[in-house]
């Protein structure tokens, strides 16, 4: 941010600030690919949440959560005017900015979050995930309902100039079991890729090596994943059904970690068989510009 002069929480709420803080992942990191949304929180803002935007050294959080006490969440008929809400407006905009600067030079990431992420963020997490036990049809409606604003934010995303969409849906290893993913995450994820007309990347947290088999049934093209999950095991796993994305430590070789540590990670994952490298998740804000440069340094190196 102190590079390029603009600042959380104007990167935000601004689509022009957003897409010239985008482009320093291209011009001064050096990836060959840019995502302009830096927050989880788009989607939970134009439902309903009230936000706390956060600082230089915080990302946004919701303050409020005004499904909890509803039998499903509220979702306007209307999606095309929720489109034009200002959260989600701002992604859309900045991805323009960003296809007519770089053209086909650059590739343009879109990212939304899925329903079950949407969820958290309406319901709270961990009421959400209560019901799942207690209140299992709850759970089905809001999924049902929130399917459609991913969607939707998705295609919109890829008319506005994305190349591929990044879908964040945390039915992470840590909260989530396997059984509980195919029962209720499972379908809707296959349905919601029938609808979305460009190439989807899956990114759930944590380690999730007791369901790759899922995610690539579920048809994803490709699944955005951590660093606890080696690397060969996955590419075993999963074959040639689903590409693979990620596998940098954010807080071990990124944050606490040197650029060597950083050269490491990314040359195993690259003779694994990982296609595209990238940070596992999102990036702490302190973390040392060098480090994220040896992403790009070890990339160059071929696959």
């Amino acid at each position: 941010m102190e590079k390029t002069g603009v600042y959380f929480p104007q990167a935000h709420l601004d689509a022009t600030a957003m897409a010239e803080l985008a482009a320093a992942g291209h011009e001064l990191l050096g990836f060959d690919a840019v995502m302009p949304q830096f927050s989880v929180q788009q989607e939970a803002a134009a439902l309903g949440c009230e936000m706390d935007w956060g600082s230089p050294t915080m990302m946004p959080d919701a303050r409020t959560h005004p499904a909890r006490d509803l039998p499903e969440p509220a979702v306007p008929q209307d999606l095309d005017a929720l489109l034009e809400s200002a959260p989600m407006r701002v992604v859309l905009d900045a991805i323009s900015l960003l296809r007519r600067e770089y053209g086909d030079r650059v590739a343009i990431l879109g990212k939304v979050m899925g329903p079950w992420t949407i969820s958290y963020h309406l319901a709270g997490t961990q009421d959400f995930l209560l019901w799942t036990i207690t209140e299992p049809e709850r759970v089905k409606r809001f999924l049902d309902r929130l399917k459609h604003v991913t969607v939707a934010f998705a295609n919109a995303q890829l008319k506005a100039g994305a190349d591929a969409i990044t879908l964040s849906d945390h039915a992470t290893g840590d909260l989530v079991s396997p059984g509980t993913y195919q029962r209720f995450l499972q379908p809707v994820h296959q349905e919601m890729l029938s609808r979305i007309g460009g190439p989807t990347i899956l990114h759930v947290c944590g380690n999730c090596a007791d369901r790759l088999t899922l995610f690539a049934d579920a048809g994803f093209d490709a699944y955005h994943f951590e660093w606890q999950v080696d690397s060969k095991m996955a590419v075993e796993t999963v074959g040639d059904r689903m590409s693979l994305v990620g596998n940098i430590s954010t807080p071990e070789a990124l944050f606490r970690g040197t650029p060597q540590d950083v050269y490491r990670q990314a040359r195993y994952a690259v003779e694994a068989g990982v296609r595209v490298l990238a940070p596992e998740c999102a990036v702490a804000l302190q973390t040392p510009l060098a480090n994220l440069r040896a992403i790009a340094e070890a990339a160059r190196e071929g696959y």
